[in-house]
């Protein structure tokens, strides 16, 4: 474990710290590296090589709390497959949540409460599936709370301090859930409204046939003008009444 917490360090993040810890870099190896060298021994004329392994322990834990660290987090720390727990809490750190912290596969627990963070939690974190403990509380996030795996099962405390930040399991809802609920009611208004265009214009064109018919019964039959006209109200107050109840 490397502990540099409750000290007086300041300045950025140094990049080149993260980009030394190359046993981090790897895939996981039981929580142990090491190198191996030879030794040749002469036991009463017989030469004998001998093969030593010596295991190193990994540093799998990052803990640089409670300093004065200031600046971004470098993208170099989503490289760390191997880490898991970071706690870069209690700082002065600005900007995003690189998205590049969605590779620390072997991540469990993970804190950056009480910095001056902002923009999105990146959804890119939903992969990080051994993750049991999530603290982002008191930061200036905005946006959406990521939704899925692990992400369900943390609670408020993990979120609250940022006033921008909504969704489950905050009370307060997202903004673009508002937008869906109101694009499905513009949906529907508008369905509606076309609805209602087609009644106009199937009643327009039953009027033109209408129209046209008791034109050809007058010529035909040689009917007056005053008794297809009172046929036509009649079927027109029909049609009407029909398309109403159809409507309804």
């Amino acid at each position: 474990m490397v502990d540099l917490s409750h000290n007086d360090f300041t300045g950025l993040l140094p990049t080149e710290f993260f980009q030394n810890l190359k046993s981090l870099k790897e895939e996981a190896n039981d929580g142990y590296d090491g190198y191996q060298y030879s030794v040749n021994l002469t036991i009463k004329g017989l030469e004998l090589e001998f093969k030593i392994k010596v295991r190193m322990p990994i540093f799998t834990c990052i803990d640089l709390s409670d300093n004065g660290f200031h600046g971004e987090i470098p993208k170099v720390v989503g490289e760390l497959r191997s880490l898991h727990a970071l706690n870069l809490s209690h700082n002065s750190l600005t900007g995003p949540i690189p998205p590049s912290f969605g590779n620390l596969a072997a991540l469990e627990s993970l804190d950056l409460s009480f910095n001056k963070l902002s923009g999105r939690i990146p959804s890119q974190l939903t992969n990080l599936t051994f993750l049991e403990v999530l603290r982002f509380s008191n930061n200036n996030f905005v946006g959406p709370i990521p939704h899925g795996k692990q992400f369900d099962t943390f609670e408020n405390d993990s979120y609250q301090g940022n006033l921008g930040l909504c969704g489950f399991p905050l009370s307060m809802e997202c903004s673009n859930d508002k937008r869906s609920e109101l694009a499905q009611d513009e949906e529907d208004n508008g369905n509606g409204i076309a609805f209602i265009w087609k009644v106009v214009m199937m009643g327009y064109g039953c009027g033109m046939v209408l129209g046209i018919s008791m034109a050809y019964i007058v010529f035909t039959t040689g009917r007056p003008w005053w008794l297809v006209r009172m046929i036509e109200r009649d079927l027109r107050n029909k049609v009407s009444t029909w398309f109403g109840k159809k409507r309804k």
